[in-house]
């Protein structure tokens, strides 16, 4: 499995089932709305310091996946 992918989770008891970042109360959409706010990644690290780059880099290519149509399934 991608390294990346890895750090992404889907528990149903965590953030009602949406991607998350290692099963912590991060959704993806929340990291991707920080980087479409203009964030930089280490604006975000240090805003959040339980964060760590390659969280921010998994949310990014959880992303690319998903509207390129693949599952996360998929891309393993």
């Amino acid at each position: 499995m991608d390294n990346l992918l890895a750090r992404i989770t889907i528990n149903p008891d965590i953030c009602h089932g949406k991607p998350a970042i290692r099963n912590m109360r991060w959704p993806v959409e929340v990291i991707l709305d920080m980087l479409s706010a203009g964030m930089t990644t280490e604006e975000i690290i240090e805003d959040h310091p339980e964060l760590e780059k390659e969280d921010i880099m998994a949310a990014l290519r959880f992303a690319k996946i998903s509207v390129s149509g693949r599952s996360l399934a998929e891309a393993v």
